[in-house]
């Protein structure tokens, strides 16, 4: 009986197999990077919004804080959208003519919201709470970037899961003093530029209750802290029986010269969650 297949078969079987496994593997890197790419993530895009407003002009220039605008970010789940009154504020008085400003003034006398385009735009089965973030250390410019430096406002990280998942695993790298959460330009301690930190509630701080300062603490003679009462937790009252005032006690300050020892030292006294607990689905799936 005549060999229905070639010798040659055999080679060109395994070698189709080896092409195949090659495009499968391809195919499946083309579409991994595909997903992260800025078309999917729309990371580094800026919008065409209606009015271009710009970022770096009224933080860095004019010095606007955050809340000003955000009047919400510190204590609601969203940041919030400053209403047109916010603007007219200023623009009442100012480039009260000016061409760009014209759908301000139209929503102004129209009562109409401007229909800003949101740059980050979460999925909506994730949940993203503003205010625990803010008081718990985490820095505007963590996730937005350094907003003071973008004359239009664009997505400056991926905003995908393995992100977050990045910081709740491992959060120290991110946390900074709470009195440092607008600054767009923290950096973190070094040796050249270290941070000091103290609790000034005798028994186990709150991120408020945690100060931190860049000048050492020692240099000027011995700094204090108010800690409310007594040991026992109440005040002793003076002799005419009106409250006492509250103790003073001298404040312990702790040195630190890198971000890791600092954000581990703000994890305990913030009271910020185990990476276990920060990564688990319920924390961002409700």
């Amino acid at each position: 009986m005549a060999q229905v297949f070639d010798r040659s078969s055999n080679a060109l079987a395994r070698f189709s197999l080896v092409l195949t496994g090659l495009i499968v593997i391809a195919l499946g890197v083309a579409l991994d990077q595909l997903q992260r790419s800025p078309w999917v993530t729309r990371q580094g895009q800026r919008p065409d919004q209606p009015v271009p407003f710009s970022h770096k002009h009224h933080v860095e220039g004019l010095g606007l804080q955050c809340q000003y605008c955000h009047t919400q970010v510190e204590k609601a789940a969203y940041a919030g959208i400053p209403p047109t009154k916010t603007c007219i504020n200023c623009h009442a008085q100012i480039w009260t003519n000016a061409n760009l400003l014209e759908p301000v003034r139209q929503s102004w006398a129209t009562g109409a919201s401007i229909q800003w385009i949101r740059v980050h735009d979460l999925p909506d089965y994730v949940y993203f709470n503003h205010d625990i973030h803010v008081n718990k250390g985490i820095g505007c410019a963590s996730c937005h970037g350094r907003v003071d430096q973008m004359p239009l406002m664009y997505q400056q990280n991926t905003l995908q899961m393995e992100w977050c998942l990045n910081c709740h695993r491992n959060p120290a790298v991110n946390l900074r003093p709470t009195s440092e959460i607008y600054n767009m330009a923290w950096t973190g301690p070094s040796s050249d530029k270290p941070v000091w930190c103290s609790s000034t509630v005798k028994g186990g701080a709150t991120a408020q209750n945690v100060v931190c300062t860049t000048k050492d603490p020692n240099a000027s003679g011995p700094e204090v802290a108010m800690v409310e009462g007594a040991a026992s937790g109440a005040a002793v009252p003076n002799v005419d029986g009106a409250p006492a005032a509250p103790l003073v006690m001298p404040a312990t300050y702790v040195k630190f010269t890198s971000q890791i020892e600092l954000g581990k030292y703000l994890t305990a006294q913030y009271h910020i969650r185990t990476p276990n607990e920060l990564s688990s689905c319920e924390t961002c799936h409700r």
